[in-house]
């Protein structure tokens, strides 16, 4: 969660963070944080970027072609492709990392998608398996490296925990608020407002009752998902089902738009890039 536009909530965890377990030998180290900074730019690129995942990957099921496995498969391509320029990175670069992000944020609603559509699995149930996945990565990346603070993603092995992480994120979300808006049946509008107000109780739960910023933020990281799908569909979607009618190609090029100036803001900038920790090649 962010304080303001550039002052990042500091975790217990990032404080006093122990060397990256014995399994993370020196050619693993990376020389700076691979992540941004969580300030207020973050939140809303990734809510931005989920909107985009849910309208693209709509559009493109639509449009391309291919059929939702056909075009799974080329957005899982396109991702593969983007994450080995981000891994390859040596330092965190907005325009590859935010890159990955909405390219995941198209392959977790696919994912989800096709488990529902054409496998015919129930929203309970991949909501559930999604959830123990997520349990599970983080339970092997804390006994592995001995932290989930995102503020020392600053090792191979952290950062593959990380984007599996994000990539289960986004497929938990993705089946949870579809679970919720159908079994609810509250209309895209009031669904946002209550996945919102989520994110805000999280956010009051951390700054006033000292909820653990890690699970804080991963917490309001899932939230963000089915809140950006719920604005998307809004602004979307035909009037007759509750929506704005501006459709997905229109909804996607204004929140592209919108993204490709705030992350070109943040490059110019440098606003979500703290200094680093400690001399270059050492991994707190």
């Amino acid at each position: 969660m962010a304080r303001s536009d550039n002052v990042t909530y500091e975790t217990r965890e990032s404080q006093v963070v122990p060397q990256a377990g014995q399994h993370s030998g020196s050619r693993g180290r990376l020389r700076s944080n691979k992540v941004p900074e969580v300030t207020v730019y973050f939140w809303i690129i990734k809510v931005l970027c989920t909107t985009v995942g849910e309208t693209a990957a709509d559009l493109l099921n639509e449009k391309a072609g291919l059929g939702l496995t056909g075009v799974s498969v080329l957005m899982s391509a396109l991702l593969g492709v983007v994450l080995v320029v981000q891994f390859r990175s040596s330092a965190y670069r907005p325009g590859v990392y935010w890159s990955a992000v909405a390219l995941i944020s198209v392959v977790g609603t696919l994912i989800s998608d096709n488990l529902t559509d054409n496998m015919g699995v129930p929203l309970e149930a991949s909501t559930t398996v999604f959830a123990i996945v997520l349990a599970v990565v983080f339970a092997v990346w804390h006994r592995r490296e001995r932290t989930l603070s995102i503020h020392h993603i600053d090792t191979t092995s952290r950062e593959s925990f990380y984007w599996l992480a994000v990539l289960f994120t986004f497929a938990l979300g993705t089946a949870a608020g579809d679970l919720v808006s159908e079994r609810i049946d509250l209309g895209y509008w009031l669904s946002a407002v209550l996945f919102a107000m989520a994110i805000a109780a999280v956010a009051i739960a951390h700054f006033a009752l000292d909820l653990d910023a890690v699970w804080s933020f991963w917490i309001a990281y899932i939230l963000t998902r089915p809140l950006g799908a719920s604005i998307g569909d809004y602004l979307s979607q035909p009037t007759s089902n509750g929506g704005l009618d501006l459709g997905a190609v229109v909804t996607s090029a204004l929140f592209l738009a919108v993204i490709l100036g705030l992350v070109t803001y943040l490059s110019v900038t440098r606003r979500d890039i703290a200094e680093p920790e400690h001399p270059s090649g050492y991994a707190a």
